[in-house]
């Protein structure tokens, strides 16, 4: 239901979880056994970071086809909630191991997936209220 408001929040999440696999979060300088080398922090740059990126994906894409189950929708964004924050944080882990950091434009990215996941939340928590008050009517 491409109509629906919480269906274009979780597609600009998808979208935006997409884009942070090829634009930078961050770029610094690694300290190497005595050198510094450039360093390019994106989703791919770390394990952990593209596991939680893919699942972020995977789960904004499944959400929107969901669209018959409220609950359940409400409880995966609710999951995307908190799998965003842990991307932030691990986006932060990461910078902090740098020198010389250099906040990308597109470190915004993990943050519109975040508010993406919120509005989307509140707007699937509203059609279920709505839902409820029009069975009280019956």
């Amino acid at each position: 239901m491409i109509q629906r408001r919480q269906t274009l929040w979780l597609l600009l999440a998808t979208i935006a979880a997409v884009l942070s696999f090829m634009f930078p979060f961050v770029t610094g300088k690694e300290a190497i056994k005595n050198m510094q080398a450039d360093k390019v922090i994106d989703a791919a740059s770390d394990f952990f970071l593209l596991i939680l990126t893919g699942g972020s994906i995977i789960l904004s894409t499944v959400t929107i086809f969901l669209f018959k189950d409220r609950k359940m929708q409400i409880r995966l964004c609710l999951l995307g909630l908190l799998l965003s924050i842990v991307i932030i944080v691990r986006y932060i882990m990461l910078m902090n191991k740098l020198t010389n950091t250099t906040l990308a434009l597109y470190a915004i990215l993990p943050f519109v997936f975040l508010a993406s996941y919120f509005f989307a939340f509140r707007d699937i928590r509203k059609d279920e209220k709505l839902v409820k008050s029009l069975d009280k009517l019956r």
